[in-house]
């Protein structure tokens, strides 16, 4: 439908030439995360595993967000939870800051990133959703956002209509 990908029988997808690609990159160049960004979904790093996977759950997110005093200290994605669930430890007993990946490991995108920055950023490290984030007097970074493939996705969608 947007002109990116053809196919054909026995070869495959692959890029398209077409004249249009140029355009709809200009435009994704031009929209910033801060423009289709989604709330993040925050929690202390004392939270059990179980309260975890049900604010997941409640809250119909891929990914939390592991927060300290307003900065950001770790992110716990659906794999970590089903890595912990699969230990077969008591959930209740187990905080998420067991498994949390922290900083500096982090992936993270500033409101001033471009959606194709942010996606290049998805893809290159195999992830679901990236932290936007600003920087606190103290030198540490705030959560203020997140961008998903589900918020790209609606971008490319609103582009192309």
């Amino acid at each position: 439908m947007c002109g990116l990908i053809d196919a054909k029988p026995k070869v495959g997808y692959y890029i398209s030439n077409k004249k249009n690609n140029k355009d709809i990159y200009e435009k994704l160049s031009s929209i910033k995360v801060s423009d289709i960004k989604s709330l993040p979904i925050n929690v202390a790093e004392s939270t059990s595993v179980y309260d975890a996977i049900v604010a997941l759950f409640l809250e119909n997110v891929g990914t939390l967000f592991v927060v300290e005093d307003d900065a950001l200290k770790g992110v716990i994605s659906r794999k970590d939870l089903l890595k912990a669930a699969m230990g077969g430890k008591d959930l209740n007993l187990v905080p998420v800051g067991v498994i949390m990946t922290r900083m500096p490991k982090i992936v993270y995108c500033t409101e001033d990133d471009t959606i194709v920055e942010a996606a290049e950023k998805i893809i290159d490290n195999e992830i679901d959703c990236i932290p936007i984030v600003t920087e606190l007097p103290n030198g540490k970074i705030k959560a203020v956002g997140r961008i998903s493939k589900t918020n790209l996705t609606k971008a490319l969608l609103e582009i192309t209509k």
